[in-house]
């Protein structure tokens, strides 16, 4: 109640100091000019304060707003000169506008915000010439008079007092109405529509229904200010909205503060008086309005509410939420029912000619947890985007029922409220709402006891402390948290978890075990994917590995892991060793990384790393998805400066060892030729003239025939292998003494696969330094010189690859912990040379 209390009491602060400036108007202090000004700008702040907050909420920026001005304004007009009531011509402006308005918002909603803008400027240059066409109604370039309104308290008088009066009235209630819609659950789905579109939908909120619905209401206040402006002035002409006043107010909006209620009154008193300034100083009025939007601009980014409200935080701080306490109560587990909730049959999921899920089957029960793994590219993504609605322009076939119900026909902001809750891989928050109001934002309209059940939510997770913080104030694992606080909101039955351990150390995965147990022992079904297999395994009730797509294997957790064709899906079935140059004893560092560590945010990606590089070899890294390869890939390469160690790069006597990266998915500009993408890369490397072309010559020398002879043709369109060779190419453009290439083999056939390694093995027996970041350890040992084994960002193990008792301790340390166990020792003959 003192959250309503004061949000409340903040809304009376318009209707309170409205009656104050009326009441001094009214006392005869004011010159008649000058209160026709403060009038004015009062219908001005209605009109910013609709554009400020459409912008600041949804993220929407509208130039056709004049359109909706001008339309209350005729309104006005006409229902004066047809002897219509106020109240008719207010209902009728709003209808008109709120419809308009809501078509914009939902049109508009899947474009981009350019071509929003676009779309509303294109609305206000046909606004503007209906205006001057239909001469009948607005009385064309000549204009039309307002007369007199009948109301139900009488004749309002246009272009008197009593106009004056209504307008400072109407400006105060409807800034009440803004400040009372900050705490509606309508402005946090708004903004988490604009923040996240896809987890908005998550969620149940739809992003175009929710734009149309901003744009509708944006509309209908700025109509209803047209008719107020139609009433102050007494009469109305096209020339106060043309586009001039579009981008007027926009300049407003920036200068108040964008989504900024007091900002408003900033922006409609700046527009009202702009010209009396422009005046006083002899300047134009766009060059006044232009200095003062650039000065704004520089030393005011945010806007001048804002920037002054961030000062004045800074010196008052505002008391620290209570923490709301819960007890923890004992929770019976719930064993198992018979019948699944969650049944999949045959589901496929094709991306063009790609297929992402082929055949996918597995079913869960309430009060079970089923763990869905598999390395890299198995379809696990797909499969949790199938559940939730949120495939794209994927085409799914086969059959998914949930609790009785077919839920492919069911479109994503329908399946949570049949019960199904989300979770995302790197916490996916709405950053401009609160911790508390990214947790209300699920409910359509918030209640008290809404409030009082997200402050019990968030007090059983931990995040009642933080409740009034944002999400970006917080580390990595309180927005894991979050992230799980909201997928709880209104108790699903069925929770679909993306990678809830990743990113956190052993702690705050205790933690998330703790959680995904409770919501087990309370009854639900728990769908969890994850990398870390000990605390996924120890939460886990069933297992169900996936790879190519496809289920290969399903079991308890202690058992799963022995199925050969698990284990070949992470480690990989190459048999025999690829001839590798010989070893030189003894060969120098050309790399060296001493106690390197890297975080981002506050995921620790890199633990402690000490490797050397020697020169003429070839390293694998290898590690499960997550386990710091491609951060270690460019720690190597230079390009990512660690957050903690030292990066060496030996010298070779005329320069520093040079490094060039490949990086997973290649990254190739695909609208320019092969021979534009590797120019580009010998122009950062700073060839040109004779030496571009003679590298470029060498290097397409490379290329196999079939691209050689290709040199002007697209990389798009090119096969996967080929763009792989063409960006191992640019790479070598550089002239490298190291190369490290991000996942080689990624989204290949086998037969290409074995057509990249085997040039890569060209260029090593040339001399050159090779890094191979690896999912597959088998590849990796049966490709390189030495192995490191990563995981979670550490170095699990690290030797020769044709040593036999290394490539056992390698393919435990692949997986880490107590279930590494479980794997045994296979015959390490097939990773033998």
């Amino acid at each position: 109640m003192t959250f309503l209390g004061s949000r409340v009491a903040r809304a009376l602060l318009g209707p309170l100091a409205a009656v104050a400036l009326i009441a001094v108007l009214n006392s005869g202090v004011v010159p008649p000019y000058q209160a026709y000004s403060v009038a004015l700008a009062a219908v001005y702040t209605i009109v910013v304060l609709s554009v400020g907050l459409l912008a600041g909420w949804s993220g929407v920026w509208s130039v056709g707003h004049p359109a909706f001005f001008a339309l209350g304004a005729y309104f006005a007009a006409y229902g004066s000169s047809h002897g219509w009531s106020l109240e008719t011509v207010v209902i009728g402006t709003v209808a008109a506008s709120a419809l308009l308005g809501g078509f914009l918002g939902y049109a508009g909603a899947r474009f981009s915000t350019l071509y929003i803008a676009l779309l509303t400027l294109a609305f206000s240059l046909v606004s503007l010439e209906v205006i001057n066409r239909w001469t009948d109604v607005t009385g064309g370039d000549q204009g039309v008079p307002v007369a007199q309104l009948g109301t139900l308290a009488g004749v309002l008088p246009s272009g008197g007092s009593e106009a004056q009066t209504l307008a400072v009235a109407a400006a105060g209630v409807c800034l009440a109405v803004a400040v009372l819609a900050k705490g509606s659950a309508l402005r946090m789905r708004l903004v988490a529509a604009k923040s996240h579109p896809l987890v908005a939908q998550s969620i149940g909120i739809a992003p175009e229904a929710q734009s149309a619905l901003a744009f509708a209401v944006s509309a209908a206040f700025t109509g209803f200010a047209g008719v107020l402006l139609g009433l102050l002035s007494g009469f109305v002409s096209p020339d106060p909205f043309s586009l001039n006043l579009g981008i007027s107010l926009i300049a407003s909006c920036v200068l108040g503060g964008v989504g900024s209620v007091l900002g408003a009154v900033v922006g409609g008193g700046y527009l009202a008086w702009s010209p009396t300034l422009a005046s006083s100083v002899g300047l134009p009025q766009p060059v006044v309005q232009g200095l003062v939007l650039i000065a704004a601009l520089i030393f005011l980014p945010s806007g001048v509410v804002p920037s002054l409200g961030k000062l004045l935080r800074k010196l008052v701080r505002p008391p620290r939420r209570r923490p709301v306490t819960v007890p923890e109560a004992d929770v019976v587990r719930r064993m198992p029912g018979q019948a699944p909730l969650l049944t999949l049959t045959d589901v496929s999921v094709r991306f063009g000619g790609l297929k992402a899920l082929e055949g996918a089957s597995l079913s869960v029960r309430r009060g079970e947890v089923l763990a869905v793994i598999g390395p890299n590219g198995a379809g696990k993504t797909t499969l949790m985007n199938v559940l939730s609605g949120l495939i794209g322009g994927g085409k799914v076939t086969g059959s998914v029922e949930y609790d009785g119900k077919q839920l492919l026909s069911s479109r994503a902001t329908v399946r949570r409220r049949l019960g199904i809750g989300r979770t995302f891989q790197h916490a996916e928050t709405f950053g401009e709402l609160t911790v508390a109001e990214n947790v209300l934002c699920t409910h359509r309209r918030i209640t008290p006891r809404h409030r009082r059940v997200a402050d019990e939510l968030l007090a059983r997770v931990g995040l009642a402390d933080v409740a009034d913080r944002y999400p970006a104030e917080l580390p990595f694992g309180l927005q894991k948290r979050l992230d799980l606080a909201r997928a709880m909101a209104e108790e699903p039955a069925l929770l679909v978890l993306d990678e809830p351990f990743g990113g956190l150390d052993a702690d705050e995965r205790a933690t998330a075990a703790q959680q995904i147990e409770r919501l087990r022992d309370g009854g639900a079904a728990v769908l969890v994917i994850d990398h870390v297999l000990d605390d996924l395994f120890a939460v886990a009730d069933r297992v169900v590995a996936f790879d190519f797509g496809k289920p290969i294997g399903e079991g308890a957790p202690d058992e799963v892991l022995r199925d050969p064709a698990v284990q070949a899906s992470y480690l990989g079935t190459t048999t025999a060793r690829a001839a590798l140059p010989a070893r030189v004893e003894d060969s120098p560092v050309v790399l060296r990384l001493a106690g390197v560590e890297h975080h981002y945010g506050g995921v620790a990606a890199l633990r402690g790393i000490d490797l050397d590089v020697h020169e003429g070899t070839v390293l694998g890294v290898v590690g499960a998805n997550g386990a710091g390869k491609s951060t270690l890939g460019r720690v190597l390469h230079g390009s990512l400066r660690p957050s903690g160690g030292t990066r060496e790069a030996s010298d070779t006597g005329v320069r520093t060892v040079r490094t060039s990266l490949v990086p997973e998915g290649r990254a190739l500009f695909k609208t320019l030729s092969l021979r534009e993408n590797l120019e580009v890369a010998a122009y950062s490397a700073g060839l040109k003239g004779a030496n571009l072309r003679a590298k470029l010559a060498e290097t397409a020398e490379w290329l196999p025939p079939r691209l050689r002879d290709r040199l002007s043709v697209q990389a798009a369109g090119l096969s996967g292998g080929e763009q792989q060779m063409l960006a191992i190419a640019r790479a070598l453009m550089a002239g490298p003494d190291v190369l490290i290439v991000d996942e080689p083999a990624l989204g290949l056939a086998p037969a290409l696969v074995d057509e990249v390694y085997a040039r890569l093995g060209e260029l090593a027996e040339g001399g050159l330094t090779v890094v191979l970041l690896e999912q597959l350890l088998s590849r990796a040992m049966a490709t390189c010189h030495d192995v490191v084994v990563l995981h979670e960002g550490a170095v699990a193990a690290h030797g020769p690859a044709a040593d036999p008792a290394f490539a056992a301790r390698a393919e435990s340390a692949y997986f880490g912990g107590e279930h590494a166990v479980a794997l045994g020792v296979r015959d390490v003959t097939t990773l033998e040379a």
